[in-house]
């Protein structure tokens, strides 16, 4: 087990032309993880939170999820 101390997410204040949203199904393929431990870390605050885009749905912003996998990559090379 690594000692992973989770960074607060930056809010992002300017949004790069391109960055895609990713609906939950498309974030589960791309991390790996599922629903349920989505929505635990969102909780724990160890992954990005969603945005809304309609009134039951959400999404998340791409450049979030891939930041977030680069953070665990680094976490792993450093050990």
């Amino acid at each position: 087990m690594s000692s992973f101390t989770p960074k607060p997410f930056q809010p992002i204040r300017r949004l790069e032309l391109g960055n895609r949203l990713l609906r939950r199904r498309d974030v589960e393929q791309k991390t790996g993880k599922s629903r349920a431990a989505i929505y635990a870390d969102i909780r724990s605050g160890t992954f990005p939170e969603p945005i809304p885009i309609g009134i039951n749905s959400v999404a998340w912003l791409e450049a979030e999820i891939d930041q977030w996998i680069a953070e665990r990559l680094n976490e792993r090379n450093k050990t």
